[in-house]
């Protein structure tokens, strides 16, 4: 099995976040592809095989299978560019039929891709006390124009959102707690974030429930994200910009298109690098 290593979301010729794509005749066993994702170590690998119409994926953390990652969706859709040429491709997910837009030219190589529908809903005053426990805030960090809520793009992303980007820059918790509580809850990532304009957004996402501290991109996170403000009439109806990764050392930048009636798919934007050639895990 060759799996390309490919980081997704970059910015400029920098950053990323790396994920595995694996392309294959056929899908492997489940306990197959989970092996292989914790080899690999990514927080997520991606792993495809031709499908009646399109392509059936399915993708691994190191710890769990999840139904749907984006930033490994980028990453496919440009390995499938780079394998078919540029092009639209059809994904078959376990629970959603979305598309992806691969392209690779002399201009840059990248991927857009449609979100599963969107929806999003109050977080119960229980659930944020424990969510501002875990990484030691209280009620005046929030930014109360984006109130504290669970939006959903595919899995359930716990949106937080901060008055100041220092407190951003701060963020801690202890992994076993916040895997306890993602577990117990359904939360995929915690996309803690910090509004600098309208338009641009700066974000962190723990993963713990997949075993990663922190995600230096999500893409699934973003299109809740835009889902959730579409929802909240967000003033800038047009595309935003998330930068994501920079204080782990990894700058990448998400476009989002929130446009659109409520509940309806979103469109998220990356560019992408190899990261080195193609390896084989067993």
């Amino acid at each position: 099995m060759i799996v390309h290593r490919i980081a997704a979301f970059t910015s400029g010729a920098h950053g990323g976040n790396p994920a595995g794509v694996a392309l294959c005749e056929e899908l492997p066993d489940a306990g197959t592809m989970q092996a292989v994702a914790a080899e690999v170590g990514y927080s997520e690998t991606a792993f495809a095989a031709p499908a009646e119409n399109g392509w059936r994926v399915r993708y691994f953390a190191p710890e769990v299978e999840v139904d749907f990652c984006g930033h490994a969706t980028i990453a496919l859709g440009a390995a499938l560019a780079q394998r078919e040429g540029s092009g639209t491709f059809s994904l078959e997910l376990n629970r959603a039929e979305i598309t992806v837009d691969g392209y690779q030219s002399a201009a840059g190589w990248g991927a857009s891709f449609r979100s599963p529908p969107t929806h999003s809903r109050n977080a119960p005053a229980a659930l944020v006390a424990y969510v501002l426990a875990l990484f030691g805030l209280t009620h005046g960090d929030l930014d109360e124009r984006i109130p504290p809520a669970m939006a959903n793009a595919g899995p359930d992303y716990f949106i937080l959102a901060l008055r100041d980007r220092s407190v951003l820059s701060a963020m801690r918790y202890e992994l076993e707690q916040g895997r306890d509580l993602a577990r117990r809850e359904g939360i995929m990532t915690f996309n803690l974030l910090y509004a600098e304009t309208p338009e641009l957004f700066h974000a962190r996402n723990p993963f713990p429930i997949g075993g990663v501290y922190e995600d230096p991109a999500t893409g699934a996170a973003a299109a809740a994200l835009g889902g959730y403000l579409r929802d909240l009439a967000w003033p800038h109806p047009g595309p935003i910009a998330i930068q994501q990764g920079e204080d782990m050392g990894v700058p990448c930048r998400l476009q989002v298109d929130i446009v659109g009636q409520p509940g309806a798919p979103v469109r998220v934007s990356g560019s992408v690098r190899a990261i080195h050639e193609a390896a084989t895990a067993p």
